[in-house]
C-alpha cells in the first residue's frame, strides 16, 4: 500500500512550482473544455452538414457523462489512489481530445463528447487534492489560490478562445488544442507524483447507487438541455425525464445514505460548514455562470458583436482575478475568509447592478468597468467557498468532499444555463407584448412611421425597422431584469455565508484534521 500523500514532507523549490503548474494546466482543461464549444457550435453544425439545434448534443453529451462522473471521484480516488486516477483521467481526456478532433460526423464527435466528459470527472477534485496535499499547511491558500485561478479563467477564456478559433481556424482546434498539454500535464503529474501516492483499498462497487446515479443524473442533464427546445413541461418527454429524475434522486440518497459502502458520500452534509458553504457555493457559482452566459449571448444577438469580440470584453474581469488572487490568497491566512467571501458577493453585485442599468446604447468601456469589477469578485469567490466548504475534513476524506462540492457546483451550473436562457426569451415575450402595447396603435406609430417614412423608407420599411427596435428594447429590458435579480441573489448569499462557522486557522484554508 502506498504511502498517504498526506503524511509525505511537502515540496518544496522548483519542483514545486512545476507540479503546480501541471495540476493548474490539467484543471483548466477541463473547465476550458465545458465552455470552448459554446460559441462554435453554428461553425461545427455547418461544416458537419447537420441542424444547429442537433449541434446542441455536442454540448449536452458532455454535461450528461461528466455529471455523473464527477461524484464517483471519492470511490476511484479510494479504490485506486489519487495521484493514479488524476493521472489516468488527464491521459484519457488527451486522447478523447484528440479523437473529438478528428471526428468525421456528428455521431462520432458526440461519442467522443461522450467519452471526454466520462474521463474528466476526476479532473477538478484531483488536482484540488494534490495541490493541498503537495504545499506546506502554511501556505494551503496559495494551492487553492492557484486552483482558483485556472478554475475563474477557464469560461471565461472558453468562449473567448472558441471564437478566435472558429473565426480564424478549423473547429478541431478547439479540441487539438489539448493534446500537447496534455501529455505534457500527465507527465509532469505522474513522475513527480508517483511516489506520493495515497492509500487504497477494496471497496466494494455500490452497483445500485451507481445505477441510479447514472439514471437520474443522466436524465437531469437531458432534462435541462432540451426542456427550452420542448416548451419543457408542455412536452410529455421533458415530463418523463423530470419524474425519473426525480424518482431515481430520492431512490439514490436514500440509499447511499443506507448503504455500508456507498459510491457517494453524503454524510458530508451533515457538516455545518460543507452544508450551508455548498449551497452558497452552488447558488454563487450558478448567478456567475448564468451571467457570463447571458451578457455574451445578448451582445452577439442584439447589439452585432462577433464571438471574439463579446469574449474579449469579460476577458479583463479574467485578467483582473488572475492578478488578485494571489494576493488574497496571501491574505486568506490572516483574515476570516468569511469576510473574503463577503467582498466576493458585494462585488458580484455591484457588477450586476451596473449591468441592471444599461442601455442599447451601451460602450465598450462601461461593458469592461462591470468585467473588472465582476473580476475582483472572481478573485475572492472560489479561493473563499472552497475554503468554507473544506473546513475541518480529514484528508482521508478530502477526495470525496472535493468530489461532491465539485458535483453540485457543476449541476447548479447546468440548471443555471437552461434557466436563464429560457427566462430571458419568456422575459422578452412578455416586454414585446407590454411595449407593443403602449406603441403599437395611434399616435406614437403613426409618428414613428412617417419620420421614417421622411427618411426616404417604404411603409414596410418603417414597420420592420420600428419591430426591430421593439424586439431590440425587450431583450435589453429581459437581460436588466435578469441582471437584477443576479444581484438580490448575491446580496441574499452574504447572509447565507455568515451562518457557516469561522474557518480554522491553524492549517491555513484546509485544516489538516
Amino acid at each position: 500500500m502506498a504511502a498517504a500523500a498526506s503524511e509525505q514532507a511537502p515540496l518544496t523549490g522548483g519542483r514545486l512550482g512545476l507540479i503546480a503548474f501541471a495540476l493548474a494546466v490539467g484543471t483548466f482543461m477541463q473547465v476550458l473544455d465545458a465552455t470552448i464549444a459554446n460559441v462554435s457550435l453554428p461553425t461545427i453544425a455547418g461544416n458537419l452538414g447537420v441542424a444547429s439545434d442537433e449541434s446542441t448534443w455536442i454540448i449536452t453529451a458532455f454535461a450528461v457523462a461528466q455529471g455523473i462522473a464527477v461524484p464517483l471521484t471519492g470511490w476511484l480516488m479510494g479504490r485506486f489512489g489519487v495521484v493514479r486516477v488524476f493521472c489516468t483521467s488527464v491521459f484519457l481526456f488527451t486522447v478523447a481530445s484528440f479523437l473529438c478532433g478528428i471526428a468525421w460526423s456528428l455521431s462520432s464527435l458526440i461519442a467522443f463528447r461522450v467519452m471526454q466528459g466520462a474521463v474528466s470527472g476526476p479532473m477538478m477534485p484531483g488536482s484540488q487534492a494534490l495541490l493541498i496535499s503537495i504545499f506546506p499547511a502554511s501556505r494551503r491558500s496559495a494551492a487553492l489560490g492557484i486552483w482558483s485561478m485556472t478554475t475563474l479563467v477557464g469560461p471565461i477564456m472558453g468562449p473567448l478562445l472558441g471564437g478566435y478559433i472558429s473565426d480564424n481556424l478549423h473547429w478541431s482546434w478547439i479540441f487539438l488544442i489539448n493534446v500537447p498539454f496534455g501529455l505534457a500535464c500527465t507527465a509532469v503529474c505522474w513522475n513527480g507524483l508517483k511516489n506520493r501516492e495515497t492509500p487504497t483499498r477494496k471497496l466494494p462497487i455500490d452497483t445500485v447507487g451507481l445505477i441510479l446515479l447514472v439514471m437520474w443524473v443522466g436524465s437531469l442533464q437531458v432534462m435541462l438541455d432540451l426542456g427550452k427546445n420542448a416548451d419543457w413541461f408542455a412536452s410529455p418527454h421533458v415530463v418523463l425525464l423530470a419524474v425519473v429524475a426525480a424518482i431515481a434522486f430520492v431512490a439514490w440518497v436514500i440509499w447511499e445514505l443506507t448503504d455500508a459502502n456507498p459510491t457517494v458520500d453524503l454524510t458530508l452534509f451533515r457538516r455545518r460548514n460543507f452544508a450551508l458553504g455548498g449551497i452558497a457555493f452552488a447558488i454563487g457559482y450558478a448567478v456567475f455562470f448564468a451571467n457570463i452566459l447571458i451578457l455574451p449571448l445578448w451582445l452577439q444577438t442584439q447589439l452585432g458583436y462577433t464571438a471574439s469580440w463579446a469574449g474579449l470584453v469579460a476577458a479583463p474581469g479574467g485578467l483582473v482575478a488572475v492578478i488578485l488572487t494571489p494576493f488574497v490568497a496571501r491574505l486568506s491566512g490572516k483574515v476570516d475568509v468569511r469576510i473574503l467571501a463577503t467582498v466576493a458577493f458585494v462585488a458580484f453585485f455591484t457588477s450586476y447592478y451596473l449591468r441592471s442599468q444599461f442601455t442599447t446604447a451601451i460602450d465598450v468601456h462601461t461593458l469592461i468597468v462591470t468585467a473588472l469589477v465582476q473580476g475582483v469578485g472572481m478573485s475572492c469567490f472560489f479561493l473563499a467557498m472552497v475554503t468554507i466548504c473544506l473546513d475541518r475534513i480529514p484528508p482521508e476524506r478530502l477526495p470525496s468532499a472535493t468530489g461532491l462540492s465539485n458535483f453540485t457546483r457543476i449541476v447548479a451550473g447546468s440548471f443555471a444555463a437552461s434557466i436563464v436562457t429560457t427566462m430571458w426569451d419568456r422575459r422578452e415575450a412578455l416586454h414585446q407584448t407590454r411595449i407593443a402595447e403602449q406603441v403599437g396603435h395611434g399616435v406614437p406609430l403613426q409618428m414613428a412611421t412617417d419620420a421614417l417614412g421622411r427618411a426616404g423608407m417604404s411603409a414596410t420599411q418603417a414597420v420592420g425597422a420600428i419591430t426591430r427596435q421593439l424586439t431590440g428594447q425587450a431583450y435589453l429590458l429581459a437581460s436588466t431584469d435578469l441582471f437584477w435579480l443576479s444581484a438580490v441573489l448575491c446580496a441574499a448569499l452574504i447572509g447565507l455565508v455568515w451562518l457557516t462557522r469561522r474557518p480554522a486557522a491553524s492549517s491555513g484554508p484546509v485544516a489538516a484534521d
